[in-house]
């Protein structure tokens, strides 16, 4: 890990634990919902869901967006300047909303080749068996599985700045067939 990723976290951290109980502005969930969707639900295919998500990844992610050590343009103008404290608000309103499944129900011939690549590649140990994610690894149950696929191939064909060199072990040599199961199956993961 760099020293401005290590520098960048250990303030996200700080904050948290300065702004506990800090209230997201009214204002910031709007611009927040314009994408993500009312309460952290998105229904915009290619944009991730918030609701759920671990506290401490989505502060990390704000934080590493924010200081450009990870590249997402749409998010650039929303993050810039952005106070610590209203991170780690976002992040604590976000974590406390409840996940939704995934409408329609999935299909049981990929659902199964994603569960057993998902049992071979260990997806579990770290997004847990639920794939409720925790700490710093994001939740994947009710997913958008654009949104998911398009993240896998980024981190298998493209690792970088701000990316999980796990993850891109983990998916390297899977094929776009094998994403495709694998993410099936861990987006229906929500009861």
């Amino acid at each position: 890990m760099s020293a401005a990723l290590r520098a960048a976290l250990a303030a996200a951290l700080l904050w948290g634990a300065v702004a506990a109980h800090a209230q997201p502005r009214a204002e910031r969930l709007a611009r927040c919902a314009s994408c993500h969707g009312p309460g952290g639900q998105s229904a915009r295919p290619g944009t991730p869901s918030l609701a759920g998500q671990p506290k401490l990844f989505i502060e990390n992610q704000l934080v590493i967006i924010r200081e450009g050590l990870r590249d997402v343009p749409a998010m650039k103008p929303f993050l810039a300047g952005m106070a610590d404290d209203e991170i780690v608000a976002l992040a604590t309103y976000y974590a406390a909303q409840a996940p939704k499944a995934l409408a329609p129900a999935p299909q049981p011939d990929k659902a199964r080749a994603g569960a057993d690549l998902a049992r071979r590649l260990l997806c579990g140990s770290c997004h847990l068996p639920t794939y409720a994610g925790q700490q710093q690894v994001p939740r994947l149950a009710g997913q958008d599985e654009t949104y998911l696929l398009q993240a896998m191939k980024q981190f298998r064909d493209h690792p970088g700045p701000g990316r999980d060199t796990i993850m891109a072990a983990t998916l390297r040599g899977l094929s776009d067939a094998d994403l495709e199961s694998l993410v099936h199956h861990v987006a229906h993961a929500l009861p």
